[in-house]
């Protein structure tokens, strides 16, 4: 292959929910562009027909079985990452959960909880512990992937919506951060899409007329790539388009 074709040759990327879904498709592609992929998943069976996958397209994996409510476990993930490859060139936090849909007054404390630990906190004790490994690239990547009811509020989204609220919060703070750094933070709207998540959320709902989630790996290929400039926005799949923050409220 060319550079061309493989533009992530020698990068390091940590996928997140990286055995179904979005990040499953994602890692794949990512790999194939080149990038070594440090795949978290919470079974090492899932994370090791990924391993196959990948090697299967002329790609490397090294597989991290670890659930997000683990804050030691996510701590100790930059350590063993600088201590083999000393930097990290993109982080591509996929992974997170829908939680209950009803009303708030009958949300449980334990699901409330369970939401905020693997789609805010999670990520940042991601970034906390990455976050010298990314400085450390030429050209750092972080891509956090949210969902229109963030700010598109629907009643009984609560939990998941608020913690998409919060990501985004989180993700534009480190991009002000990071802006005098080489490091690019994008937010990505994927839309309805066909995954294990839509499916619970929407169960009447015909999964046929879902993009697949092999169709957003291409973009995701080119937001991770060492050219792409743009931070503190949101990359809207449905449309193909990027809104700065004004835009997309």
């Amino acid at each position: 292959m060319t550079s061309q074709s493989r533009p992530l040759e020698g990068r390091i990327a940590v996928v997140t929910g990286a055995t179904r879904g979005i990040g499953y498709f994602a890692a794949k592609a990512l790999a194939q562009a080149g990038a070594h992929i440090v795949a978290l998943g919470r079974t090492q069976g899932a994370l090791e027909e990924l391993d196959d996958e990948i090697r299967g397209l002329g790609g490397a994996a090294t597989l991290v079985p670890l659930d997000l409510k683990d804050g030691p476990g996510i701590d100790r993930l930059g350590a063993a990452i600088h201590e083999r490859w000393g930097k990290l060139d993109i982080l591509l936090a996929n992974a997170g959960i829908l939680g209950t849909l009803s009303p708030l007054g009958h949300v449980k404390a334990k699901d409330w909880d369970d939401v905020m630990a693997v789609n805010v906190t999670a990520n940042w004790r991601l970034l906390r512990t990455l976050d010298p490994l990314l400085k450390a690239s030429d050209a750092g990547k972080v891509i956090f992937l949210s969902s229109g009811v963030a700010q598109d509020l629907k009643p009984f989204w609560g939990p998941y919506a608020v913690s998409k609220a919060a990501l985004e919060a989180l993700a534009r703070t480190y991009a002000h951060e990071t802006a005098r750094t080489p490091i690019r933070v994008v937010i990505v709207n994927p839309g309805p899409m066909r995954t294990q998540m839509r499916a619970k959320a929407m169960p009447g709902e015909d999964p046929e007329t879902l993009p697949h989630p092999s169709e957003l790996a291409p973009s995701l290929v080119e937001l991770a790539s060492p050219d792409f400039d743009k931070s503190d926005i949101i990359f809207d799949f449905a449309t193909k388009k990027f809104l700065s923050f004004r835009a997309a409220a």
